[in-house]
C-alpha cells in the first residue's frame, strides 16, 4: 500500500498538469505552442539543466558511467529498431525516429525529479542531453535524409550541459544572485513542459490508431528490456538504474510528429504513435516506477 501511494504521489502531478493542458485546448482557450516551446527550450530548460549539474553532489565517476551507459543505450535502441523496421518492411523515414526517441524532456525529466529528487534530476539531465544530441543529428537525418549538425552548436540545451559539466568538474559556482535567477527560470520548465504535452496531444488527429497501438506496445516492451539490460551491464546504482529505465520507457516525443510533418513523412502515422504511447504511459510509467523504486 505504501509503494502504491508513493507511486501515485509521484505520477499524479505529472499527468494532472498534462491533463490541464489537454483540457485547456479542448475548452477552446488560446495556447501559443510555438512561443511556449521556444521559451522553455531556450531559457527555462537550459537553466534547469545548468543549475542541476552545477549543484549536483553525484560523484564524477558515477556521472561518467551513466553518460556512457546513456550513449550505449541510444545506440542499442537505434540498432534494434532498425532491424525491426526492416524486418516488418515499414518505411524508415516515418517509423524509425519515433520508435527510437522518447519524450525524455517533457515527461521523463519531471518524473525523475519527483521520483528520485536532486540526484535523479542530475542523471535525467544527462540522459536528456544525450537524447537531444542524437535527435538533432541522427534523428533529423532519418526523417530528412540530411544531417543538422549545425543545429547542435546553436542549441541552448547543449551549451547548458557543457557549461554545467564544466562547473561541476571545476567545483565552480555562479554568484548567488545569478544562481537564484537561473533557479527561478528552471522552476518554470517542469510545469511548462507538462502542460505543453497535453496541449500538443489535444491538437493531434490521426486515422491510424490500430497500427499505433501495437507499435507503441512494441516500443515500450523493447525499451524496457534494453534499459534494464544496459543498467545491469553498466552496474548502475539504484537511482541511476531507475532513471535510465524510466527515461528509456518514455512515450514518443511530439517532436517526432513535427519532423514528420516538416519533411513530408507519414505525419498521420506518427501522430497516432504520439497519442497512443502517451495515453499508454499513464498506466505503464507508474508500473515501471513501482518496479524500479
Amino acid at each position: 500500500m505504501n509503494l502504491l501511494l508513493t507511486v501515485f504521489e509521484i505520477v499524479a502531478p505529472v499527468f494532472i498538469l498534462a491533463g490541464i493542458g489537454f483540457t485547456w485546448v479542448k475548452l477552446g482557450f488560446e495556447y501559443r505552442l510555438q512561443f511556449v516551446t521556444r521559451f522553455a527550450m531556450t531559457l527555462a530548460v537550459p537553466s534547469l539543466i545548468f543549475v542541476a549539474l552545477m549543484q549536483t553532489d553525484i560523484p564524477g565517476g558515477d556521472l561518467s558511467r551513466f553518460t556512457v551507459a546513456s550513449v550505449f543505450a541510444h545506440l542499442a535502441i537505434a540498432a534494434v529498431f532498425w532491424l525491426i523496421v526492416r524486418g516488418l518492411k515499414l518505411e524508415q523515414r516515418t517509423y524509425l525516429s519515433p520508435l527510437i526517441f522518447g519524450n525524455t524532456g517533457n515527461l521523463g525529466l519531471p518524473l525523475c525529479i519527483f521520483a528520485f529528487g536532486q540526484a535523479g534530476l542530475g542523471y535525467a539531465v544527462i540522459f536528456l542531453s544525450v537524447t537531444a544530441l542524437f535527435s538533432f543529428t541522427y534523428g533529423i537525418y532519418l526523417v530528412a535524409g540530411k544531417g543538422a549538425f549545425g543545429k547542435v552548436v546553436r542549441e541552448p540545451m547543449v551549451w547548458a550541459t557543457l557549461l554545467g559539466a564544466l562547473f561541476l568538474w571545476r567545483g565552480w559556482q555562479t554568484p548567488l544572485f545569478l544562481t537564484n535567477t537561473l533557479e527561478l527560470l528552471g522552476q518554470m520548465a517542469v510545469p511548462l513542459m507538462l502542460i505543453t504535452v497535453g496541449v500538443a496531444v489535444a491538437r493531434l488527429t490521426t486515422h491510424r490508431l490500430s497500427q499505433a497501438v501495437w507499435l507503441s506496445l512494441l516500443k515500450l516492451g523493447v525499451c524496457f528490456a534494453l534499459g534494464w539490460v544496459v543498467a545491469l551491464v553498466f552496474k548502475l546504482e539504484s537511482v541511476a538504474f531507475g532513471v535510465l529505465v524510466l527515461q528509456m520507457c518514455t512515450p514518443v516525443a511530439v517532436t517526432s510528429y513535427l519532423l514528420a510533418e516538416r519533411f513530408k513523412a507519414d505525419a498521420d502515422a506518427v501522430a497516432g504513435m504520439v497519442m497512443v504511447s502517451t495515453a499508454l504511459s499513464v498506466g505503464a510509467l507508474p508500473l515501471i516506477l513501482a518496479i524500479v523504486l
